[in-house]
């Protein structure tokens, strides 16, 4: 076969997998180290796992469950901007989670848009902090990924099986039976185990809508021991436990996970016969309305309040902008550096190894990593002069999983499909992949450069522990912003860290498919 007889570096793609286990596992290792297993886990942890887990399994839930009506809709109707809107439900994915979180609170907060409706109808206001706010942004982060998955599903559904159901004159309801709940069987468990993981290991969230002794997550949590108590033992001993039960629940989701095509666009819109009446056809818009509402009011008052709050902004937002870049454009460096050569190396392989790489992403949160990382640098450097450098290294690691996804695939079929031809021709190594190889992966290449890019500008996890008041980065300020109830600068901030963000993505995203090879 093709795939084994062209040589891809395959002693640079052990070395670069070698290299990921071993930074993930180095830090895994120094929390076994440092954790005292006798001293045990008090009250408040065992509260912190109990809310961790009921907060991410009803996030899991309500995101799926919302998501088949809106999946639904969308995969039966045609209208103008129904390509625009899949594409906004993407977005979340590469939206920086404290952009999002301000956003949230200032349409759902206590002077937000709707309690100040409520207020003028003279009803009683409601309150984001705690549970319900941890799974309503939960929920803003997830309902799109959720109803990206399933409409996937649904136009992978041939044509021809509801053309049959036209002809048999089925009513929807028959429809759904007989042909879309199958579907939901397959593709509900590993959405919700997907969304689960990253519910379990979210921090921003809870950091900015958790708190109190009876909303705090396993991750913040270990924030807490690392920086208000400097306890190490007991934060190591977290992020154990949440490595156990990230890790077995990742193991179950990719055991049934859907296949995911990040990168992918719309598949040909299937040209449905069913729901044609007037109460279907009103509720398929009511169910798109309700979800690119609940989707673009956040955004919108980001981008309303931010131009309001940018002469607000102090100085330190613009350095910790520019920090912010730096960090970002090393974490897409070494992630290119990681993600290439192991990708080389997986596409000649039997299939498995992108899942078995992922598992160790998906397990190993950045907090666990940078617990472990701050361990092990202590005795022997100051992990605060090393913040940015380690904070960009775990951002690549987490997105390495992501960026395998996007690239096997395209190296596997580029393999299959001229590996001959390039045995043929003698090429092997750094040829083969100037030639042949990095031509045809330039729109994945640029695609994955600008998510890691994207991540990275956003990400509030490391640079939370290792961070001294001169090496912040853009969401760090934000949030130092916000604590101190600067909600106009902070808003400010936000704007910048939107545009930054969707700019790196875009970017590279576009360099990428800039006179790429078909």
């Amino acid at each position: 076969m093709a795939l084994r007889a062209v040589a891809i570096s395959t002693k640079s793609g052990i070395s670069a997998a070698v290299l990921v286990a071993a930074l993930i596992l180095a830090a895994v290792g120094a929390v076994l180290w440092r954790a005292e297993f006798g001293s045990g886990l008090g009250p408040a942890d065992w509260s912190a796992i109990r809310f961790t887990v009921l907060q991410a399994a009803l996030s899991a839930l309500l995101s799926t469950m919302l998501a088949i009506p809106v999946a639904r809709a969308l995969a039966r109707r045609h209208f103008v901007g129904r390509g625009l809107l899949v594409t906004l439900l993407g977005a979340p994915f590469i939206l920086p989670v404290i952009v999002a979180v301000l956003g949230v609170l200032a349409v759902f907060g206590r002077a937000g848009w709707l309690n100040t409706a409520l207020a003028a109808v003279g009803l009683p206001g409601i309150t984001i902090y705690g549970l319900h706010g941890v799974v309503l942004a939960h929920i803003f982060f997830n309902l799109p990924l959720a109803t990206r998955l399933l409409l996937q599903a649904w136009q992978t559904v041939p044509a021809e099986r509801f053309r049959l159901a036209a002809q048999l004159g089925l009513t929807p309801r028959a429809v759904f039976r007989s042909i879309e709940r199958p579907l939901l069987r397959q593709i509900l468990p590993g959405t919700a185990a997907l969304i689960f993981v990253i519910c379990l290991t979210s921090f921003a969230v809870a950091l900015t809508l958790g708190g109190g002794p009876r909303a705090t997550t396993i991750e913040l949590a270990i924030y807490q021991a690392f920086r208000f108590d400097f306890d190490l033992n007991r934060a190591a001993l977290l992020s154990l436990v949440q490595l156990g039960l990230a890790g077995s629940t990742a193991a179950l989701a990719l055991w049934i996970i859907p296949a995911i095509s990040l990168g992918g666009g719309q598949d040909r819109p299937l040209h449905r016969w069913d729901a044609r009446g007037g109460l279907q056809r009103w509720l398929d818009a009511l169910f798109i309305t309700l979800a690119a509402g609940f989707l673009l009011l956040p955004l919108t008052s980001v981008v309303l309040r931010g131009v309001i709050g940018l002469p607000q902004m102090p100085a330190s937002v613009w350095q910790a902008a520019g920090t912010s870049l730096i960090v970002a454009l090393i974490s897409v460096v070494v992630l290119l550096a990681l993600a290439l050569p192991l990708a080389g190396w997986i596409a000649t392989r039997a299939r498995g190894g992108v899942e078995a790489v992922g598992l160790l992403g998906l397990a190993a949160s950045p907090l666990m990593i940078g617990t472990g990382w701050f361990i092990l640098i202590n005795p022997v450097a100051s992990p605060f002069a090393l913040a940015l450098p380690v904070t960009a290294l775990v951002n690549a690691l987490m997105a390495l999983p992501f960026a395998l996804r996007i690239l096997v695939p395209r190296l596997r079929d580029t393999v299959q499909i001229y590996g001959r031809q390039a045995q043929m021709l003698g090429l092997s190594g750094w040829p083969l992949w100037r030639w042949l190889i990095l031509p045809r992966l330039r729109p994945q290449i640029g695609f994955a450069a600008g998510l890691t890019g994207a991540l990275s500008m956003g990400d509030l996890g490391v640079i939370a522990l290792f961070a001294d008041p001169d090496s912040a980065t853009l969401p760090l300020q934000m949030y130092r912003l916000m604590g101190a109830y600067r909600m106009e600068a902070a808003a400010g901030a936000a704007l910048i860290l939107l545009a930054l963000s969707l700019g790196i993505f875009w970017i590279f995203d576009k360099g990428g498919r800039w006179h790429a090879d078909a």
